[in-house]
């Protein structure tokens, strides 16, 4: 036989699926490759990296979480233990997938949004501009940094906003810059900033649910302050 470690260890450095894993992290890696680390070694015929090609080219990615453990084991070479493998990994991801789902918040009132970037904001340097999705029941589907400003200025432009707004299918969203002085009165920049972004949300259809500045340990809230 064919040990499939070989076969792996006769590709380039650059593309065997566990070194680039190590060097470039998962996310650099292919379904295919990701799938070879999971089958570990292949057989004769294949190495894993190929059996991770043939499960794609039969399955998808949706149908490889979807087939039970009879249909992966009855792929030529894959087996009873490798199939167990891959839906141990498929099952582990569809959990990971709804313990985010179960701890994102909703957005009820301006201290929820504040409670949610508090600490992660209040101790930068620089300016950072933030945005939060929003499903139309007001709960949190994910963030977004887009810019990263000097002291006392963060250059936003509503394009990049709402660009991320729609390839997010937010429904809503909540602005959030912090001041590194600590101070959370707003500038003429916060103002002219917030007028922009709430006219581009009316226009496109993505409101602005609010804006918030994150000083140490405060916040203020232009929809409380009734400032848009």
């Amino acid at each position: 036989m064919v040990d499939d470690a070989v076969m792996i260890r006769d590709m380039p450095l650059e593309e065997r699926p566990r070194e680039k894993l190590e060097r470039l992290g998962a996310k650099a890696l292919g379904v295919p490759e990701l799938l070879a680390i999971l089958l570990r070694v292949g057989n004769a015929r294949m190495s894993a990296l190929q059996m991770g090609q043939q499960l794609m080219s039969r399955f998808g990615l949706r149908g490889l979480e979807a087939a039970t453990v009879q249909e992966l084991s009855a792929v030529k070479g894959i087996g009873l233990a490798k199939a167990c493998q891959l839906k141990a990994a498929f099952e582990l991801g569809v959990r990971l997938a709804q313990t985010r789902k179960a701890g994102l918040p909703t957005i009820g009132a301006p201290q929820d949004a504040a409670d949610l970037l508090m600490e992660d904001m209040r101790y930068l340097k620089e300016e950072h501009f933030r945005i939060i999705f929003l499903d139309t029941r007001n709960g949190v589907t994910g963030m977004k940094e887009i810019s990263i400003g000097s002291l006392n200025a963060s250059i936003v432009h509503p394009r990049e906003t709402f660009k991320a707004a729609i390839a997010a299918s937010a429904a809503a969203l909540v602005l959030a810059h912090n001041h590194p002085s600590g101070d959370t009165a707003p500038s003429k920049e916060d103002l002219a900033l917030t007028a922009r972004m709430v006219e581009a949300g009316n226009l496109l259809g993505i409101p602005i649910f609010d804006h918030l500045i994150i000083g140490d340990g405060t916040y203020l809230s232009f929809k409380e302050r009734r400032l848009m």
